[in-house]
Formats: C-alpha cells, sequence, structure tokens
C-alpha cells in the first residue's frame, strides 16, 4: 500500500535536491517502513518509532532500531503527526538532533497541516527548499546554530513534555489519544463494568491507563491484570499512572500490536478499540481488536468494550462470540457486552 507522505518524503534524495552523506547517521524519527529506505540511505540509517506496528515492521525489514535518537545526524527526517503541541515539539527535537550545517527534512499530507508545519519549520530554522506530490509536502532547513531561533527551540522542545491532568490524577501528555481529558466514551464504559470482575483481565489499547486504573479501584477480586498499548509514549505514562496506586495484584504492560495475539489467557478483556486514522475511520482496526478478544479470551470469558454507534460491529462479535449484547446506548456511544462459548 502506498503511504504518500513517505514516498513524498524521499523526493529531495530521489530529485538530488539533498545529497545522501557519507560516512554520516541519518535519523528516521516517527519512522515507517518503505523498500527505498535502504536504497535511498543504506547502512547510514537510523529509526526511532514508538509505534509499536511500525517498530515491528522496520526491525522485521532488518532497519536499525533506537529508543533515544543519537545526536548529531547529518540528516534528520521526520513524519511530523497531525497534533499540533506535538508536531511542533518533533521538529524541535530533529533540529536539536541534527549537527551545524546538517538537514532537517520534513513531510505532512495537505490534509494533515502540511501549510502550517511547512511554516513552523521555517519560522525556528528557515527553509532551503520544498517539494510537492501525491497531496503532500516535503520541505527541508539547512541547521546553523547562527541563524536558528534558539528560544523557540528550547520553549517547543518542551511541548510534548508529560504533565499532570484531570486535578493531578494522571499523567499524560499531548499526542496521546484524548490526552488531556477522560475520554467519555471510557468514562460511559467505565460506568457500566460490573464490579465482579474477576479472574485475570486484559485491557486493550490501554493508553495512558485510565481503563485500569478504574478496575484496580473498583474491582477488588480481578486477581492479574495486563495493559496492551502499541504507543510506548503513552504506555510508560500508564505504568507511571498504575504505579500511584501501589496495586496489590501482578500488572503487566505489553508495548505490543493487539492485533498479533495477547500474551495469556482472559477472564475479561475491556477495551475502547482504535477506529480513527486522520479523518477516516478505520472500522478495520476495531474489528481485528474484536477478533484479538475472542481468540485471548478463556472458554465463557467476557468482553466489554465501548464504540461508537455509528460503527458495525455487530456481524464481527456475532462471528467470533457465542452472544453479545448493547448493554448502553447513550451520548452517541455503545457499549458492548460479549460472551464467548464454554467449549
Amino acid at each position: 500500500m502506498l503511504d504518500p507522505a513517505l514516498e513524498t518524503l524521499l523526493l529531495p534524495f530521489e530529485y538530488d535536491s539533498l545529497d545522501v552523506p557519507e560516512g554520516g547517521k541519518v535519523l528516521f524519527l516517527r519512522a515507517r517502513f518503505s523498500p527505498k529506505l535502504k536504497e535511498v540511505f543504506g547502512s547510514a540509517l537510523v529509526c526511532q518509532q514508538s509505534f509499536a506496528p511500525d517498530a515491528d515492521i522496520l526491525s522485521r525489514a532488518g532497519l536499525e532500531l533506537v529508543e533515544a535518537p543519537v545526536d548529531a545526524a547529518e540528516i534528520t527526517l521526520v513524519l511530523p503527526p497531525r497534533q499540533k503541541q506535538e508536531a511542533r515539539a518533533l521538529l524541535a527535537h530533529a533540529v536539536n538532533t541534527t549537527r551545524d550545517g546538517g538537514f532537517v527534512v520534513a513531510c505532512v499530507s495537505n490534509t494533515e497541516g502540511a501549510k502550517s508545519c511547512e511554516a513552523d519549520l521555517n519560522k525556528l530554522a528557515g527553509l532551503d527548499g520544498k517539494l510537492s506530490k501525491h497531496k503532500c509536502r516535503v520541505f527541508w532547513a539547512a541547521v546553523s546554530r547562527d541563524t536558528l531561533d534558539g528560544g523557540l527551540l528550547n520553549d517547543w522542545l518542551q511541548l510534548d513534555m508529560p504533565r499532570e491532568i484531570e486535578d493531578g490524577r494522571f499523567t499524560s501528555r499531548p499526542g496521546i489519544f484524548s490526552w488531556d481529558h477522560i475520554d467519555p466514551a471510557s468514562k460511559l464504559l467505565v460506568s457500566k463494568l460490573p464490579e465482579g470482575l474477576k479472574g485475570r483481565v486484559a485491557d486493550l489499547g490501554a493508553g495512558y491507563g485510565y481503563l485500569s486504573t478504574e478496575i484496580l479501584q473498583r474491582c477488588s477480586s480481578v486477581a492479574a491484570l495486563d495493559l496492551y498499548e502499541a504507543e510506548k509514549r503513552a504506555l510508560d505514562l500508564a505504568a507511571g499512572n498504575i504505579g500511584r496506586l501501589e496495586p496489590k495484584i501482578p500488572v503487566e504492560f505489553h508495548w505490543a500490536d493487539v492485533t498479533r495475539g495477547l500474551k495469556h489467557s482472559y477472564d475479561f478483556v475491556v477495551m475502547n478499540p482504535p477506529f480513527h486514522t486522520g479523518k477516516a475511520d478505520r472500522t478495520d482496526l476495531g474489528q481485528a481488536f474484536i477478533v484479538a478478544a475472542s481468540k485471548g479470551l478463556k472458554p465463557g470469558g467476557s468482553l466489554y468494550m465501548v464504540a461508537n454507534r455509528h460503527l458495525p460491529y455487530e456481524s464481527t462479535l456475532d462471528r467470533y462470540f457465542e452472544s453479545f449484547e448493547i448493554i448502553a446506548d447513550e451520548q452517541g456511544y455503545k457499549v458492548i457486552q460479549a460472551k464467548k462459548a464454554r467449549r
């Protein structure tokens, strides 16, 4: 499948607008895989990716993955996200990790804020070139400490730092789902969860840990709790938020793509599955979460999930569960309880 932003990101090197350095490092922040990456950059490329599905693909392709960005990169590639604070912080980190005289190269889809992001890089470091294709813009800046806006750089480096929300109950950060408030769908799901949840429970797509903290505080018969989250930045926050409660039961944190399967078998699964990418609804994501929940549940186990009312999950639930029931339909959301067959 074509990744328009990634294909466009590589244009300056394919069109010889920029040269691949010899002997230096090329850092790719929020990297996504393309076969062209090895062709263009070879062994110079180092990737950073905190989203498990993309990190898995990069790793399987044999590309070098690092958790912390390298310093003094010759070129830093970046695919900024839609969320403004996170995008500006990512541009600032890209500039900060690039050597003096090196280049930061960024690409954004026109529908995801390309014009605004291009203006941001121009404010921060000035622009040296840009190209357009696939309804995306790629733009780049030569890093010079003499002309760089140092004050703006320092300000933007702080924009996605963790901070307290909900009167200090949770720590979160920009770029995480519903980062600055409790998601109303998750809140509705919590209100419908029975206090009698027991045994081993999994929270799929746990985010910064809201559902899991509620389970720990409300359900005294839960014997073990596992949080699954694809975004490492969110999972680290969840670990901190859960740690505040000093749980007396085993709690495991899995940085993982749920659709590739669960680590254990569970008596109950709870989830508010992702369904949105850019401006498009992705019903296949929620459907894949339902399949994973069914395979991970013990015979007779139950799933509790919440979803936007219009999302068509019923046929998938009917296929993979013995029975299901919509136990709440409020505020544009539906809460569903599904039961796995005992045999």
